[in-house]
């Protein structure tokens, strides 16, 4: 059984010092996939220990630092890695990683972590960056099931799929993470047979959410939004036996303003 775990983990020094290591230790998965790292290679190296392998995207291109950076730590070995998500204009930005990771029986496993752009509606030239990004993704997906391959694509891709996905979604009709045009992309990405474990196993919702505002009584409310998806091929997708949201007991409790998804695969 593999145990596959993704969080936008909101600065993984701040995760760690708010309470991030029981949950890894009572979890305890075989890989680990992080988004907004936000540290040096030497850093996430030095909190996660010895026992992982690494695969890990540090932005280097101004705008990006300090903000970004994904990142999968492995308990099985990884065969090779990949940064670029296609277009050069992407290069850098620390947002797409992938890895070929090894599984028991020989067989190879493409995980990816990916963290898409908020975007903002309000401002055109940062939603189009958003677009390209979603364009890019389709490609670059296309491409790595043309061999076949088991993929699993997991991040917080800045996009609630349905009303179901998020509280208010009336109010955040306007908004970037709920414009038809981005829901409409995860509609086609659907219909290409990519499958969302998140609501296979999460029922009609609504919900489960996996990101709560830090600011005022979002979270005790849960008035959350659901925008961090494990997204596996359909082989992959079949071997999946759940998948849940590691949400925090309580307010105090949690430890970045995004919850773990968590998933099991009989691989």
């Amino acid at each position: 059984m593999l145990t596959v775990a993704t969080v936008n983990v909101n600065g993984i020094r701040a995760a760690f010092r708010r309470g991030m290591v029981p949950w890894l230790e009572s979890t305890d998965p075989d890989l680990l996939l992080m988004q907004e790292v936000r540290a040096s290679d030497d850093v996430l190296r030095e909190l996660l220990g010895g026992d992982w392998n690494i695969a890990h995207a540090e932005p280097t291109i101004d705008g990006h630092k300090g903000r970004a950076g994904v990142a999968i730590a492995s308990r099985r070995p990884i065969k090779d890695e990949r940064i670029d998500v296609g277009p050069a204009r992407f290069a850098g930005c620390g947002r797409w990683i992938e890895a070929d990771v090894v599984l028991d029986d020989g067989s190879v496993l493409t995980a990816i972590s990916t963290y898409v752009f908020t975007g903002e509606f309000e401002t055109p030239p940062r939603q189009e960056e958003k677009y390209a990004f979603l364009d890019a993704i389709t490609a670059r997906l296309t491409e790595l099931r043309a061999d076949g391959r088991h993929v699993l694509m997991c991040g917080d891709l800045n996009i609630a799929h349905r009303e179901v996905d998020l509280k208010a979604w009336k109010a955040n009709r306007k908004k970037s993470g709920f414009l038809p045009q981005e829901r409409a992309w995860m509609d086609r990405l659907f219909e290409a047979g990519w499958v969302d474990l998140g609501r296979r196993f999460g029922g009609e919702g609504p919900g489960p959410y996996s990101w709560w505002s830090w600011r005022g009584r979002a979270f005790d409310n849960d008035a959350g939004w659901r925008i961090d998806y494990q997204i596996a091929s359909v082989e992959l997708a079949a071997a999946a036996t759940g998948c849940t949201v590691h949400r925090a007991p309580t307010y105090a409790e949690r430890w970045s303003d995004h919850a773990p998804v968590v998933a099991t695969y009989d691989v």
